[in-house]
Order: C-alpha cells, then structure tokens, then sequence
C-alpha cells in the first residue's frame, strides 16, 4: 500500500467564479438560490469545500457583503456541515473592498500572495494589501487558501507563515493553466509538490487546472497525495464539445479519480480535521 492509499482526498468545488456567464454554459450559477442549489448538489457529489463568489443580476461580480451573509446563511441552512471559502479575489472589488466579507466569519477565504499576470490584464496584489487581507483573516479566525499562481507565492505563503502572519493551518493551492501565468506542467507540478514536502512539511495543499487542464491536474493532485478543485468557475466543459451540465458533475468527475487512486474522498468533517478547522 503506497503512502496515498488510504488519505482522504479534500474536494472544493469553485462554484461560480467572475467571470463564466450563462453564455458560456447556462448551469453557471449566478443568483444566492441558483448558488446554494448548486452547491448542495456538488457537496452530494462529493464535494466538502464550496469556494464562493457573489454576481449583481447582471451577471457581473461583486463584492458586496451583504450577498455573501445571504449566501452563507442559506448554504449554512442546506449543507451545514461544509466547508465555506469566500473568495478575495481582485476581479471583485478593488483594494480592501475584496475583504469587506471577511467580518462574516467563513471557515476560510482564498488569499493570493502576489501579483502576476492574467490573459489580459495584471492580477494586482501588493504588500500592503496582501498584509491587510492577512490581518483581516487573522481578526475573524479565517483560514487562508493560498491561492498560488507562481512559484514566488509558494515560497512567500511559506515566509508568511512561518512569521505568523497567515491564520491557522498552512494550504496552498497551485493554480495551473491561467494564459500567461503558470501553465499546467507536469514537471512544475512536481517541483511544487517537493517544495512543499521539504520546505513546509506540516502543511496542505491542493492543486487547480483551468480549462480543459482541469481534470489533467485534479490526476496530478490525487496521485501525489494532495487535494483538487474542480468547478465551472474553472471550467465550463466536460470536453471540447460537451459542456458540464453542473458543478456536481466536474466534482464527479474529481470523485471518481480519487476512487481510482484508493483514496476516499473527504467528508465536511475530515476536511475540517485535516485542516484544522473549527466545527461549522
């Protein structure tokens, strides 16, 4: 039995993202009850993370507190168990507008490190900014999912930590895949994956493809031991001519890799023990 076998597998499902639009695939959710609808199924599906965003009924996204104290009290109402990770992401908001939830308590909340560039613009994160998310996270009890887009956000959630500057449990997340950041490379992947083993043993991390990379790196992820994200914030396909007929069906899809490498998939409550998370 390899050292694999046996470890539950953390599946998060990113739900809706900024950017898909029901034009892209109409199962997107965009509305709190199309959201939470969509959520109870992926957690039914395995998964035990949802990692949220909230849209105007526009469609575009926002950041405004109010939607996500709807959000988590109705997915607190459905799946009470799970795992809510809100989103700070840049696309959102602008400056300390991206924290504005955070007084709202989730069980985490995505963080990036550093800049870097996206298909078409910059993905601005600066050190102060970053700092403040950090402090924030750290006021409210917010464990941070790092969110990292190069190799120089590995090594600065390490230093970060390691000062005690990042809430509870260290979790990094390789994005892979984003156009003209890091793309889904195997030989990177690893490179990543033995950072993290030699520089921060005791921590957990996790790995996300974008695109058609999704299901390549949720393999990768499972089969060296770590965790995986899937969704349609991610990825709006099964293959370049089916799109995904829900988030439930991407996470699935995740579920049933894990099966393939004998690995359970995590429940609500592992997840919160191998993360050390505090009951819901």
């Amino acid at each position: 039995m390899s050292d694999i076998e046996g470890k539950p597998c953390i599946l998060c499902c990113a739900i809706t993202g900024s950017l898909p639009r029901k034009a892209d695939n109409l199962a997107v959710p965009i509305s709190i009850a199309e959201q939470v609808e969509s959520s109870l199924a992926a957690v039914e599906a395995g998964a035990s993370i949802i990692h949220a965003h909230v849209r105007n009924e526009d469609e575009t996204p926002s950041s405004d507190p109010d939607k996500f104290a709807r959000l988590k009290e109705e997915l607190r109402r459905h799946c009470p168990d799970v795992v809510i990770q809100f989103s700070t992401g840049g696309r959102s908001g602008a400056d300390q507008e991206r924290g504005g939830m955070l007084s709202l308590r989730p069980d985490m909340a995505s963080l990036s490190v550093g800049s870097n560039n996206f298909p078409n613009r910059v993905y601005e994160n600066p050190p102060a900014l970053v700092d403040w998310l950090a402090s924030e996270m750290r006021t409210y009890g917010v464990t941070p999912e790092v969110e990292a887009f190069d190799l120089s956000h590995i090594l600065q959630a390490i230093t970060m930590h390691k000062a005690g500057f990042l809430y509870g449990l260290l979790y990094i997340q390789f994005v892979m895949g984003v156009k003209n950041a890091m793309p889904a490379d195997k030989t990177v992947f690893d490179f990543y994956v033995q950072q993290m083993h030699e520089r921060a043993p005791n921590a957990e991390w996790c790995a996300a493809g974008i695109g058609a990379q999704q299901i390549v790196v949720n393999e990768w992820a499972i089969a060296a031991g770590g965790h995986t994200r899937a969704g349609l914030e991610d990825n709006v396909r099964l293959d370049k001519n089916t799109k995904a007929p829900s988030n439930a069906a991407l996470i699935a899809r995740a579920a049933a890799l894990c099966e393939v490498y004998e690995r359970p998939v995590a429940t609500p409550q592992q997840t919160r023990e191998i993360l050390g998370l505090c009951e819901a």
